[in-house]
């Protein structure tokens, strides 16, 4: 009888959700893609944030390592936003504007994406 409880924990599970430190959530559907799910009064910054988190945390890849916007913009209500560490996969104009050194190509080094855009939302209570 114990047996059927353990038969689906034996199917294949879907890939898994993350939780960023933002709040918002990630997943990786690619070999180099990162999507975050679309989640309400966020900014593009919000959603850097829980891509370069994603990919320093829960992929192990160091801060240096860089991130590009795959979804082209605009982004339609509703849709979240895929990123790649893969340059060649890079939506065109797509990127955040970067000041001082490195490349002008739109890219954040992960390290940049999580120190400058990642803040922690507590939620209002009435």
């Amino acid at each position: 009888m114990r047996l059927i409880f353990l038969v689906p924990l034996l199917l294949p599970l879907p890939a898994a959700a993350w939780t960023a430190q933002n709040g918002m959530t990630a997943v990786q559907t690619g070999p180099s893609e990162i999507t975050v799910i679309h989640d309400v009064r966020r900014g593009d910054t919000d959603y850097w944030c829980a891509a370069g988190d994603f990919a320093q945390r829960a992929l192990g890849l160091p801060g240096k390592t860089r991130l590009w916007r795959a979804s082209p913009k605009p982004r339609r209500a509703g849709d979240g936003i895929v990123f790649t560490l893969d340059e060649r996969n890079a939506a065109k104009g797509a990127g955040l504007s970067q000041f001082g050194s490195g490349p002008r190509d739109g890219s954040l080094p992960l390290a940049m994406a999580v120190g400058s855009y990642c803040r922690v939302i507590v939620p209002f209570f009435d």
